[in-house]
This record gives structure tokens, sequence and C-alpha cells, in this order.
């Protein structure tokens, strides 16, 4: 019952209303910069609401039974590692040895949904937008991997989540140090493309693909993916607090300077997205497997070296 209950409360409940207002910051911001109003802070909570209320229509010639599900499959993975992330942080001793690279496994795994989706859906632009998010994967999980063993390093080679932030409270975050800060970096950019957005935006694009991979989704489906997706505006940057920043400790005036952290977070990504033009996928890929690649090795090194 008590599992349970950490899904429901952590896993959803607290994640959706983080990731939703942080949605709502982010986009706040990208209609002010281009000088427009922007929406209303419970517009992202009106439109996933809306969505859910219209009616799922299923494209001719898709694998209805893939398509459907594919957005289930997504949605159960966030909620699955965003309640672990969650008791982790609030509790050091509630994990497992290992429950690092399972938090690793299911964060890939909305991507694969995604995928999933796409090619079930029998559309062309949707296909490409598959293979393009196909492609993302395969180049940033390599650096994203060697940015996840600097902490693991620091913390004396250990693979637990507790263990990391029990590691970052005794001798400082991980952050603080020179192969830290670089493996921080790798793994904001990262969480960009994670995230799909500019200028790794590439599998759904609009102007390019018209939704690309989420072209044929409607009604409920679509609700999924985009609540998965706003959940994922709350997991991943607690995802990079507890590995380099130390977590979200919710004792005192630790609180504000962990919620600090987060929108620090959100800003960044969005000041990132304001800032630069969408990448073609080639340079995407050269992006991840070159620079922060590279970036990603010198950090493990220097972590190896104690630095």
């Amino acid at each position: 019952m008590i599992y349970f209950a950490q899904l429901i409360i952590f896993g959803f409940l607290l994640t959706a209303v983080i990731g939703l207002t942080a949605c709502w910051i982010d986009r706040k911001v990208t209609a002010r910069v281009q000088y427009r109003v922007g929406p209303p802070p419970l517009q992202p909570f009106i439109d996933i609401i809306k969505l859910l209320g219209k009616e799922t229509l299923v494209p001719a010639g898709a694998a209805k039974t893939t398509f459907l599900t594919a957005p289930v499959l997504g949605f159960a993975s966030v909620v699955l590692v965003s309640t672990l992330l969650w008791v982790n942080d609030i509790n050091l001793s509630a994990g497992f040895m290992g429950d690092l690279i399972v938090a690793v496994y299911l964060l890939t795994i909305p991507s694969i949904s995604i995928i999933i989706g796409g090619f079930a859906s029998a559309n062309p632009l949707a296909s490409i937008g598959a293979s393009r998010e196909m492609k993302l994967i395969l180049a940033y999980e390599l650096p994203f991997v060697l940015a996840v063993a600097v902490p693991i390093i620091k913390s004396g080679y250990s693979l637990s989540l507790g263990d990391i932030l029990a590691a970052q409270a005794r001798d400082g975050v991980v952050a603080g140090s020179l192969s830290g800060f670089l493996a921080l970096v790798v793994a904001l950019m990262v969480v960009q493309a994670k995230l799909a957005l500019v200028p790794f935006d590439v599998p759904e694009a609009e102007t390019e693909l018209a939704g690309g991979v989420l072209i044929e989704y409607s009604g409920t489906p679509l609700a999924v993916y985009r609540l998965m997706k706003n959940m994922l505006f709350c997991t991943l940057p607690l995802f990079i607090m507890m590995l380099f920043m130390g977590g979200l400790r919710l004792d005192g005036l630790h609180i504000v300077y962990g919620a600090l952290k987060y929108v620090g977070i959100v800003a960044l990504i969005t000041v990132i997205r304001n800032t630069n033009p969408r990448l073609r996928i080639d340079q995407a890929v050269r992006f991840f497997w070159g620079p922060m690649t590279g970036i990603a090795v010198i950090a493990v090194l220097l972590a190896l070296m104690g630095r």
C-alpha cells in the first residue's frame, strides 16, 4: 500500500504539478522574449484537461494496439523514475544498490515510446520524426552515461543514489569540482535533447514535420504524451540536481535553496531554447559524439585523478 501511495503522491501528483508549472514558466518567459503576453498560470493544466475530453482518432493503417499503448509506456516510466528519485531524495537509505542504473534506464523509455508511437502511426512525417528521435538517442546516450560516471566515481564508485547524495553532503557537491562542472554541462545539454527542445527539437520540428512523431495523436493519447513531457520537466532537472548539486532537501531554508537550484536549471533550459536555432539531425549527432563526448571523457579522467 505504501508503494502505491508513493507512486500516486510523488511519482504522479507532485511531479505533474511541478512539471506543468515549470512548463508554464518556460512558455511565459518565451512569450515575453518574443514580446507576447504569454499564457495564464493554469494554461498547461487546462490544455491537458481539454485534450482528455476530445475524441481519440486512430489513423487508417496504424498498428492500433501499439499506437495506443506507446504513450502509456512512456508515461509509466516517468512515474516510476520520478517515484524512485523523490523517495531517494527524501530518505537516503530508502534506495537499493544499483538504483542509479534503473533511473538511467527508465529515462530512456519515454524517447523509445515516442519512437514506437511514431512508427506505429503509419504516417510518413511521423516515421521521419521517429527516425530522428532514434538517431538523437544514439547520439546523446554515450556522453550522458559518461557524465553520470563522474558522480559515481566521486562517491567511491557507488551505484546508489542515496550514497551519491550522502557523499555530496559529506564532501561537497559534485558540480563544485572541475570534473563535476564539465559533466554537469554535458548533462544539461542531454536534458535539452531528452526534452526535445530547441536546438534539439528535430523529432517534432513543427515548421518541417508539422509535429513529427505526434502528428497523428489526438485526444487522450496526446494528453498522455504532453503530460509525460511536462513531467519530464520536473524529473530530469531533479535527476541532475541529485547527481551534481546535492539534491533537494526539504527542511528549513534548504527548501528555498533547492527551489532556486531547480528554477535556475529551468531558466537555463529556457535561455538555451530561446537563443539557439534548430540543428539538423546530422549536426546534433556530431555535436554529441564530438564536443560533448570529448568533454565527458575529460571529466571522467579528471574525476579519476581526484579533480
